[in-house]
C-alpha cells in the first residue's frame, strides 16, 4: 500500500506574485519538494477549486476583495497550517496603501482618470473590494509568518523542509522584515 504524500497549496491574493517567484527560485530543490508533497492548488498548477485536507497553505498577498476574504476562510477550514508568505500577507504592505481612500475614489482613479482607452469602472469580472486591505492574520488564524518582500528562496525552502520533517521552523533565523 502506497503512502499518500502531504498536500501543499499556495494561493495568491492581493500581491504582486513576487513571493511565488521566490518559491520558484528554490531552483532544482523544487524537484525534491515535488517528490515530497502533492502540490494540490497553486497559480502554477491547474486545479480551480481548493481541496480538503491540506497540510500547509502558503498565502501570498493581503485580503482586499470579497473573493480574497471568502478564499481565506475556505483555506483556513481546509488547511492544517496556514502560512502568511511575504510582507503583504504579514502586514498588508503595498495593497494596504489604498486604505486611506474610499473605494469609489480608487476605482475612478484607476479605471477613468488614468485610462486612455475604455474609460469606465468595470461591472463584470472584478470582485467587490473590501473597505480596507488587511493582513491575513486579521481575517483568519495564521500559524506561521514568513516576512520579506519577497521572502528569500532559501528561507522558503528551509521552512518547508523543516515542516515536512515534522519540526516547527524558527523563521527569524532565515528571514526578517524588509528582506
Amino acid at each position: 500500500m502506497t503512502q499518500m504524500k502531504p498536500k501543499l497549496a499556495t494561493v495568491w491574493l492581493d500581491g504582486c506574485s513576487g513571493c511565488h517567484m521566490s518559491l520558484l527560485d528554490i531552483d532544482e530543490r523544487i524537484i525534491d519538494l515535488v517528490n515530497a508533497v502533492d502540490i494540490v492548488h497553486s497559480p502554477v498548477v491547474d486545479p480551480k477549486t481548493f481541496p480538503d485536507d491540506v497540510l500547509a497553505t502558503l498565502v501570498e498577498g493581503a485580503v482586499s476583495s470579497e473573493h480574497d476574504y471568502e478564499l481565506a476562510h475556505l483555506i483556513r477550514r481546509r488547511s492544517k497550517l496556514v502560512i502568511a508568505l511575504g510582507d503583504c500577507a504579514v502586514t498588508g504592505n503595498v495593497p494596504a496603501m489604498r486604505n486611506p481612500f474610499k473605494i469609489d475614489q480608487l476605482l475612478q482613479r484607476a479605471y477613468v482618470e488614468n485610462a486612455t482607452a475604455n474609460q469606465g469602472v468595470p461591472t463584470v469580472g472584478i470582485p467587490p473590494l473590501r473597505k480596507t486591505a488587511r493582513p491575513l492574520h486579521e481575517i483568519i488564524k495564521v500559524d506561521l509568518f514568513i516576512p520579506g518582500c519577497p521572502p528569500p528562496a532559501d528561507a522558503i525552502h528551509h521552512i518547508l523542509t523543516e515542516l515536512l520533517a515534522g519540526r516547527t521552523p524558527d523563521t527569524g533565523t532565515v528571514t526578517r522584515f524588509g528582506l
